[in-house]
């Protein structure tokens, strides 16, 4: 990708990092930079001193100056957003509302989830840290009598959020705001009634034309993100608006195209509004935010009246055992800055097209207590390289925990200083060299990573995968074989397959914290190297043991493979809502009437002290 980022060093922007590095809780934090200063070429992109110059933050009840720069493309702004944070549990907070009705005070919802009320010397000291965007997370129907058909927002509502929002711009950062989970009404979008459909779109269309007229007069530091990872994913969720009895499971082409009718009912309402939204940048969320699912050729970007104004929001929390969960309590081995490498290079397919990027959530969430997790660190520094490298807006998911607001600081020193020296402050005083350091931070992290096992390609390895239904309790998870990956004190029967036969593998949990797994949320019987090895074959359950005892099932297991390497049996995967849309489905004789993925009883299953599965394999 062209480098967009040849700058000069100015006495200003070393005054302005100056005052930024009180991000320590008080404490000043070292930084890092280089002896020498590399100013680089200059290139025909606007520069980070023309746009600071337009930056001067005026008096009054809104900071912000309403100036829209001609010409400014999506990667162009992207390289000017620098790093995030989100204002995570606060405006899309919705408990408040199922106690206090729409149009109670908005701090009653803003705090329902936990957090403070937002102040104006948070978001300071989130600019302070290092964070030079913001992306507030809302939940408009909060402030809608959604029930009634009444799609109006409540002015005490939209008055709170735009006041977060200049607080925001008043600190000199740039600011997503979005629809985010907001009840789960997305629901709608999925039910059995025609009317329900359509309401839907009514809800959503009247939305973002009140958000678009509210904020219509705002600079292009103001961004609009079309929804979280609810859009698309999530349309037949169930919701405080759309019961089970109203909801349908939709395919996936269904949601699909959905997905993308809902992502043009939103560019064309914004653009409809007129003023600065006919040219404001635009953040599309890809499909359940996932980056595969984005990249599928399903997915397609709006039209857009406006040129070169359209972003694609993405969130990464891979591998989620470690980063969502506290199943698995560390990172850091070759397979796994491999694995987030190679995810995360996939999103150029976008920055190529001169579609600008946004990770709009990362990060690994801290356990009870605050305390950061083995390896969080590299991992944070990992990606936060990927995005300097490929010129990606990386916006940290935090709720008071990493960021601490009522201190308005970053709580890890550490971390803090992580973030500081990856801010535009920071990068302008080395100038491009920054992306170049960004490379060999990468490259040197990788070699001086371990990685206990590695596969031979004329290995295959069986296994099995699974996370209890409290994901607390995990194993080696997804298709490829990878035992580090795993909560402490689980003792796994792994086995090499050596062509066909019976083999056994299991989990014992007892030596776990707990000292059982609590049901069952996923688990799969892998081989990995499967499909390469032993092409067609076909794998068929001989017994389930559980706590000593053989586990009765009544349904089909079938064989199938996901990636065309792993071949799996699954025993509860209940993310396959239509049997119809697996492609591969190998059962003995091979029916698949009553084949399912769901071969395990979580509602029965209670506490896992062990589990072992015997499977036969036949190889064509």
């Amino acid at each position: 990708m062209k480098n967009r980022r040849n700058r000069t060093v100015s006495v200003l922007l070393t005054l302005m990092l100056v005052l930024s590095l009180f991000a320590s809780c008080g404490k000043v934090a070292e930084q890092e930079v280089p002896d020498s200063v590399a100013t680089g070429e200059e290139t025909t992109a606007v520069s980070r001193m023309e746009v600071k110059e337009k930056e001067e933050i005026v008096s009054g009840e809104c900071p912000d100056d309403g100036k829209m720069r001609p010409g400014l493309t999506s990667l162009e702004i992207a390289d000017l957003m620098g790093g995030g944070i989100n204002l995570g549990n606060t405006m899309e907070a919705v408990a408040g509302r199922a106690s206090a009705g729409v149009g109670a005070d908005p701090s009653i919802y803003e705090t329902s989830w936990g957090q403070p009320v937002t102040t104006q010397a948070m978001l300071d000291g989130m600019k302070a840290a290092g964070f030079d965007t913001v992306r507030i997370p809302v939940g408009w129907t909060s402030g809608m009598r959604v029930e009634e058909k009444n799609y109006d927002i409540d002015e005490k509502f939209m008055a709170r959020v735009t006041e977060i929002v200049n607080y925001a711009r008043k600190a000199g950062m740039y600011v997503i705001i979005n629809d985010h989970w907001d009840n789960g009404w997305w629901g709608m979008f999925g039910s059995d009634s025609e009317e329900v459909r359509n309401e839907a779109m009514k809800l959503y269309r009247s939305m973002w034309q009140q958000i678009a007229e509210n904020f219509k007069g705002y600079s292009d530091h103001l961004i609009f993100e079309s929804a979280n990872e609810e859009l698309g994913a999530r349309f037949d969720e169930n919701s405080i608006f759309c019961s089970d009895s109203e909801t349908t499971a939709l395919s996936t082409d269904e949601k699909f195209r959905l997905c993308n009718e809902v992502n043009q009912a939103f560019v064309e309402t914004v653009r409809a509004t007129g003023g600065n939204n006919s040219e404001r940048f635009l953040l599309i969320a890809g499909y359940g935010t996932d980056i595969n699912n984005t990249l599928d050729k399903r997915f397609i970007l709006p039209e857009d009246t406006a040129r070169d104004k359209l972003m694609i929001s993405v969130h990464f929390y891979d591998p989620s055992q470690y980063c969502i969960n506290d199943a698995v309590e560390s990172w850091g081995s070759k397979t796994e800055y491999s694995n987030m490498n190679n995810a995360l290079a996939k999103m150029k397919a976008f920055t190529d097209r001169g579609v600008a990027v946004v990770i709009g959530e990362y990060g690994v969430l801290m356990p009870e207590g605050n305390k950061i997790k083995d390896g969080a660190r590299e991992y944070t520094a990992n990606l936060l390289n990927n995005c300097d490298v490929y010129g990606f807006v990386p916006v940290l998911w935090d709720c008071n925990n990493l960021y601490d607001r009522r201190n308005a600081c970053v709580v890890d020193p550490d971390m803090a200083k992580l973030y500081l020296n990856h801010s535009l402050g920071s990068q302008e005083l080395v100038g491009s060299s920054y992306i170049d350091m960004a490379q060999k931070e990468m490259q040197t992290a990788y070699e001086n990573a371990t990685d206990p096992f590695v596969l031979g390609d004329d290995e295959a390895i069986a296994w099995l995968m699974y996370s209890s239904s409290d994901w607390s309790i995990s194993y080696s998870v997804g298709d490829t074989y990878t035992p580090e990956s795993k909560t402490a004190g689980v003792v796994p029967t792994d086995v090499y397959v050596t062509g066909a036969g019976e083999y056994t593998v299991g989990l014992d949990f007892t030596g776990t914290a707990a000292g059982y797994a609590d049901s069952v949320v996923f688990s799969a019987v892998g081989i990995d190297n499967g499909e390469k090895l032993f092409p067609g074959c076909l794998m068929t359950i001989k017994e389930i043991v559980i706590n000593g005892k053989k586990y009765e099932y009544n349904k089909l297991p079938y064989c199938t493979s996901d990636d065309m390497n792993c071949t799996r049996i699954n025993l509860y995967n209940e993310w396959i809502s239509k049997m119809s849309e697996v492609v591969d489905i190998r059962t003995p004789m091979g029916r698949t009437t009553y084949a399912s993925p769901t071969i395990l009883d979580p509602a029965t299953l209670g506490h896992v002290e062990s589990i072992y599965v015997t499977f036969r394999l036949t190889v064509k």
